[in-house]
Order: C-alpha cells, then structure tokens, then sequence
C-alpha cells in the first residue's frame, strides 16, 4: 500500500505540531486551557473547544502526540486516498466531534449522580460550589465514598485534549475497508487482522473507562465516542456505496 502522505493527513499533522509547539512559545496566553475542552458547568468552557480540543495534546506526554499523529497517518491516508481530501476531512473532524461530546455526556452524568447525591444529604448549591472550587470537604457530615468525590472534583476541572478521539474513529474506518489487513501490537507484536484488533483496543478502551483500571490520565470514553461516531458514518457510506465516492 502506497503510504505517501495525503493532503487532508499532512495538514492536520502541521496543525497538531503547531498547537504542541506553540504553548511553549506563547507563555503569555494560556493556549492549552482555552483550546481545551472543559466540563460545561466549568467557567471556563467554550463551545468552540468541541472542535479546538482534538488539534491539542498533553504538554508533558511527547507520545500522546506521536502515536496520535502516526496513527492518523497510517490509517487516515489509505482512507483520504479513497474517499477524497474533503470527505476524509468530514470524517475526521465529525470523530473528533463525537468523540468530545460523548465524553461530556459521560462525565456529566457521572457528575450529576454525585451532584444529586449531595442534594439528597441536604448540602446547598453554595457548599457544593465551595467543594468544587477548593476540592475538601468534610467527610463525617458527606458520606459518600471519597473515590465518587474525587471524581466528582476531576470530572469539573479535567481537560480533555488530543486527537485521538478522531483517529479511533479512523481505526475503525479503516477496519471497515480493510478488514484483513495485518496489525500488531506494540507490547505484544503478533500480527492479528485489523477486523479483531481494531474491536480489541476498542474493548479495552470500554473496560478501562467502566472498571477505573485505567494507567495514567485517559479519556476513555472519548476514544469509544470517536469510535462510535467513526463506525455509524464509515458503515452508512459502505452500506450505501460511498466508499469510492470521492469529495475533492
């Protein structure tokens, strides 16, 4: 297969590098808070950061930002090749999208649940905000578990960044147009076919966010989103034989 970059692939390359390196450099203007996606009771959500979040990525993760973008280059250039630089480029920002949506409606619930749960104890809006902003509270008066509040706390003032919502719904494009093409892991490289591994990672990806077993600061949830959104769009436009109907 003939993985010369694509136009769509290369330039969503350059935008991620730029919005890594630029933090750096602009010091003055807090670029990772505002292009960011924050929890939308948080004072700092934009609605535009539905968008602006996939084309960042962890400041203190260089890999985050190297496996994302070798990943959108191995599997988003066969697709661009196919579907044309303008289709693939709906695609990806639609994942993207999806993907940070999902999200929020995950963390929300969960936040909600413990939100209400407060109620239920008779703590007033005002005390819940002060828990919130300062993330202690008084624990013989709340009983509710203190891993419930330390999500509660870290669902208000996580942020998401990273495009790897998008690129998991171009794994799963992928796996779609090319079910046996070989793949492997990199702690356990045994070539499997792109039909297993692809719903293994995915899997993996559900059981991390549901279980709490995750390694390290992940928003599992938006790579099942991305996945989710990538797999409703890729199967439509194979159903319906659009694959090779090309957006130039």
């Amino acid at each position: 297969m003939n993985q010369k970059i694509t136009e769509a692939v290369k330039h969503l390359i350059i935008i991620n590098v730029i919005l890594y390196i630029a933090p750096k450099l602009l010091t003055s203007i807090d670029l990772q808070s505002l292009f960011a996606l924050h929890f939308p009771k948080n004072p700092e959500f934009g609605y535009w950061q539905y968008l602006t979040h996939m084309f960042m990525h962890s400041q203190t993760m260089f890999m985050h930002i190297l496996f994302n973008m070798y990943a959108l280059w191995a599997f988003g250039t066969p697709l661009e090749r196919i579907w044309g630089r303008n289709k693939f480029l709906f695609f990806f920002i639609s994942a993207g999208l999806g993907a940070g949506i999902i999200y929020t409606l995950v963390n929300y619930y969960q936040f909600n649940n413990v939100y209400n749960q407060l109620i239920g104890l008779g703590i007033s809006t005002n005390d819940i905000q002060q828990i919130l902003n300062s993330g202690t509270y008084n624990d013989t008066l709340i009983t509710i578990p203190k891993t419930e509040m330390t999500e509660f706390y870290a669902n208000y003032h996580g942020q998401a960044v990273g495009a790897s919502g998008a690129v998991y719904g171009v794994l799963v494009a992928f796996g779609l147009m090319y079910p046996n093409a070989k793949l492997a892991l990199i702690f356990f490289p045994v070539p499997i076919a792109a039909k297993y591994f692809i719903p293994l990672i995915i899997a993996s990806d559900l059981f991390f966010g549901i279980t709490k077993y995750s390694i390290g600061n992940v928003a599992h949830f938006a790579h099942v989103g991305g996945a989710i959104i990538g797999f409703i769009i890729a199967f439509y436009w194979k159903k319906n034989s659009m694959n090779h109907t090309r957006w130039d």
